[in-house]
């Protein structure tokens, strides 16, 4: 299987991506997460898991308390509390499955989990849009600081919080 914006290579598998028929019908994302146990119902008596993974810039994520009881979903965009101010990210799964993704990374259950604040308003989303658009020249500059400076580092990635 393969995405429409990838065209088929050889032996049928997707030419563009390189991500050998793993990709879904709507993109490339391998940070998306397939919820099969979306729909099913908890046993009785038992409350819904509340805490959800979000998914932030590339390949970061993390887990989250929806302690306010908000009605979420993948795919939501929510703050979240981080040290100081908010971040900005996408409800990646929720549910169950979020309780089966804690155990596969090996997180503890006195683990300290942050909470979601709430689900982002339409300033959130502006202020986090012209965040990344700030990233790529923020990194061409530290990176001229420290050649400057001539420190041995190469800077790869710059991220700005959700509140910029």
């Amino acid at each position: 299987m393969g995405c429409s914006s990838c065209s088929s290579g050889a032996n049928g598998l997707p030419g563009g991506c390189k991500n050998n028929g793993a990709c879904g019908t709507y993109g490339c994302n391998k940070l998306d997460v397939f919820d099969w146990l979306a729909g099913m119902e908890l046993p009785q008596g038992q409350k819904p898991f509340d805490i959800v993974e979000v998914r932030f810039k590339n390949s970061r994520k993390g887990f989250y308390r929806n302690s306010g009881n908000l009605e979420l979903y993948a795919g939501d965009v929510v703050c979240v509390d981080v040290s100081p101010g908010f971040d900005v990210g996408v409800v990646s799964v929720t549910g169950e499955l979020v309780k089966m993704q804690m155990k596969r990374k090996d997180v503890k259950d006195n683990y300290e989990v942050k909470k979601v604040l709430r689900k982002a308003t339409e300033d959130d989303i502006n202020r986090w849009q012209d965040g990344r658009k700030l990233e790529q020249n923020t990194m061409m500059r530290a990176r001229t600081i420290a050649r400057d400076l001539r420190l041995e580092m190469k800077l790869s990635d710059v991220e700005y919080q959700g509140d910029k």
